[in-house]
This record gives structure tokens, sequence and C-alpha cells, in this order.
């Protein structure tokens, strides 16, 4: 069933879109007070089908899905205190923050978990300003608090904001539900591999498209990101020429993607700039691509409204982050290697060990500032998405001449191939190698690394 009506938690309307410069529309949730803030991850309850269906059960951040847009300005502290309103321990993490190992959030490894009624005060520093997503971390019980509607974005702004029109950040999310509206997925089963994900899908709080209006001509900046658990989305553009600026919460060389359409795997953010066209009536389309067979899903819906922005002389780009190397010396980085096995009936495997709780060591230990290569091969029948935690590498190129021009945290890896990316082990302490898809951590895709 497709709603067709907004989406709403409980007493009031969820957070459906987030307007990052000039006046946020009426029904969006305001940005949190970095400094000031108080977040709970609770119960709560969401229409997903039209009535007669009740509101299905869920979970959210701060009493919305997504939870609300935590923005801050580069350099900021952000101080909130956590409060657990579950039956069970969750934790709060911020996997594509490059900030200290102590805030990281992840359970058992960096901290306790905060057990159900419990209250933590976090403070986090991101080092860099960028768009990411903050979700739980806390083992096994990851799939379903993510999955029912635990997640949410956090913006940190540059210095000096880049000369845009409208910013938008958009949160994809998905649901399986039944007839009544309720949530058919018990996120337990270790086979959820195939990455088509639910069958409903969500841009922010409602179900897509996400319709939005701008000027003709006007420059956009989309802030895209995949919260959904295990879907593989391939995100299909038309109606402009579109460059991706930032992938990961790090700005690239600004690229067009090819033959106008990406991949953007669970975890994964993208950040898209382009103009919109001049001519009367014009809009342009962000599609989701239907895989086997399916029909291609509307995800965003731009219309041209008013009357036209002067023409810009500059192409759209973001300043370089100079806090990561210019070049990484490759000659004399650590090789570490990696080989994923199992799936279908077997559990997965990261070398011959199946993750069932941090081990006492690490796979790898790295020296503070040392370069490193890690070969990540894919030896399952599986697409495996990788999220590297506590920095950001570059994927190098497969005949060893180079490497792309962006950073990952997360990466997709065919089943048969084998990724090299590189990185400086700037960030000292305890950090995961796993799984974005929370299903496949679970079912033993995970293991750690150490910085000294």
């Amino acid at each position: 069933m497709t709603p067709t009506r907004r989406a709403f938690l409980g007493g009031g309307l969820a957070a459906t879109v987030w307007r990052l410069n000039g006046r946020a529309r009426a029904d969006s949730a305001a940005p949190a007070a970095p400094g000031a803030l108080n977040l709970d991850a609770a119960p709560a309850r969401l229409q997903l089908a039209p009535p007669p269906a009740k509101p299905a059960a869920v979970s959210a951040y701060g009493g919305a899905i997504p939870g609300p847009l935590i923005r801050l300005r580069q350099g900021e502290e952000l101080r909130l205190k956590f409060a657990n309103r579950l039956a069970e321990p969750t934790t709060l993490s911020f996997p594509g923050l490059r900030a200290a190992n102590a805030g990281a959030g992840v359970g058992g490894l960096t901290q306790e978990l905060l057990k159900a009624g419990g209250s933590a005060e976090i403070r986090v520093v991101p080092p860099d300003p960028g768009f990411s997503l903050y979700l739980p971390r806390a083992g096994s019980t990851d799939a379903s608090q993510q999955g029912r509607g635990l997640f949410g974005p956090i913006v940190v702004e540059e210095a000096t904001k880049p000369d845009v029109d409208l910013d938008e950040a958009i949160v994809l999310s998905d649901w399986n539900i039944d007839a009544n509206g309720r949530i058919t997925d018990d996120f337990a089963d270790p086979a959820v591999s195939r990455g088509s994900g639910g069958g409903l899908v969500f841009a922010n709080g409602a179900a897509a498209p996400l319709k939005l209006g701008a000027r003709p001509g006007a420059r956009i900046r989309l802030r895209l990101g995949n919260a959904a658990t295990a879907r593989l989305a391939t995100v299909a553009i038309d109606g402009a020429k579109v460059l991706i600026v930032a992938v990961d919460g790090q700005p690239s060389e600004p690229f067009e993607p090819l033959n106008d359409q990406f991949p953007m795997g669970p975890g994964a953010r993208f950040e898209l700039m382009f103009d919109m066209p001049r001519d009367p009536g014009a809009g342009v389309r962000l599609d989701l691509r239907g895989d086997g067979g399916e029909t291609d899903r509307p995800f965003i819906a731009i219309a041209s409204e008013g009357e036209s922005v002067a023409p810009r002389s500059e192409s759209p780009r973001l300043p370089p982050n100079p806090r990561l190397p210019a070049e990484i010396a490759l000659e004399s980085a650590r090789r570490c290697d990696f080989t994923i096995t199992g799936g279908g009936s077997a559990a997965f495997a990261l070398n011959g060990v199946t993750f069932a709780g941090w081990a006492p060591t690490p796979a790898y230990v790295l020296p503070r500032g040392a370069p490193a290569v890690f070969a990540l091969a894919n030896k399952t029948a599986v697409v495996q998405a990788i999220r590297l935690w506590g920095h950001v590498a570059r994927l190098l190129h497969a005949m060893d001449d180079g490497w792309e021009p962006y950073w990952r945290d997360t990466l997709l890896i065919q089943p048969g191939r084998t990724a090299h990316v590189a990185f400086v082990a700037d960030n000292p302490g305890k950090w995961p190698l796993e799984s974005a898809i929370p299903e496949h951590r679970a079912a033993g895709m995970g293991t750690w690394f150490q910085v000294v």
C-alpha cells in the first residue's frame, strides 16, 4: 500500500525536509541548537499506510523519523544528553565523522552499551565540514533499531558557505508493510543480501517522491543519505547537468555521474550541485532505478517556479578539505588483507573469523600517521557494503595507476572482486571495519583495527 498523505508520528508531524539556507518551510523540524540538545531514542507510532490502517510501531530519535537535523559549524563542539527510552540497550554513533574515538559511539568497543532507561552525556567535535548520518551501534539489535526508524542527519557547515539558492538534506529510507500498515520485517534474517530493500520508499518523513520548488536557473545543493538497512540504490538524474561535489561527507573534484546515475549503498552520502533549467515549466527528477524487471521509483522532483535567477560565472564546487593529505605514499604503505567469505545459509566471515562480538585483539595495528592500504576481497555471491570508521580513504584504480577523485568511508564491492583503498591512519583508537548493512553485521561481517 502506498500512503496518500504525509506521514505522522504520534502527536505531530515528522520532519519532512530541511532547508539549510533561507527560511525553513512550515512543516520542517527546527534544527537542534548546538550545545543544548536533548535527544532520546524511544518507541513511537508512524502512519505508513492510509487509514483505516493504524500507525505502525516504530522507534524514533526525538520523536521524528528521520531524527532531528543536527547542524553545527566546523570546529564547534556538539554537546547533547542522550536518553535511551527503548526496552533494550542502544548507543548513539557517528560513523561518518572523523571525530575522536571516544565519541564514536560503538557499543562494546569504544564505549559500554547504554542500558534501557539510561542516559549519557555525549561530546563530539567533528573536524571536517560535511553531511553524515547518526545511527545506533549496539550489536545484533542494530538492524531492528535502524530499520524501525533510528537514523538522522547531521550537517557540519563550511566556514564559508557555498553560493547556492537551495540547500536540502534528504534521507532515503524504506519499509516493508502488510495490508494493515504494520512493518513485516523481523530484521533477523541473515540472508538479507539482495539489496532491493523495502517496498515503500520514503524521502525524509513521507512517501517518495519528495516535491520541491526552485526558481529557473537557481543553483541547487542536494545532500543525499541512504539510511535504508539493505537497499543498494541506483539514483538516476533527469533534467539537469549534475555534478557530484562531495562523497561520504568529504568534498571531491566535481565530476559528472556516468550515464547520469550513481550507486548509493547503505550508509553512503552524496552531495550534488546543479543549476535548474531555464525553460518554462522544466524540472529536475531523481529516480531510483528498478532491478530485475522492477519499475523505476520516483525519489525527488524539483519544479521550476517564479522568476529566473541570474546566471553564475563559476561552476559548482566545494573547497577541498585541507585536513586530508594531498598525496598518500603508497610505496611505504602497510598492506592489510581482508577476505570476505560466507553468505547464503552460512555466516559471513572476515579472514575466516565470523564476528560474534569484539575480539580481544585487533585484526591489524597501524602506527599513527602511517599510510595504509586495505585490500578487500569479496569471495561471496552478493555485493558487500563495507564501512571504514574514523577515516576516509581513496579508492585505488584497478591498474595501480592512481585513485578516484573522491574519498570514501563506505564502499560497494561486487561479488568476486577485490577493492583497494588507501588512507593515512591519523585518528588514534579502536575502529571497526564492517558491513554497513546491519543484517550482514549480525551474520558475522565485522572486525576492528587499531591506530596507536
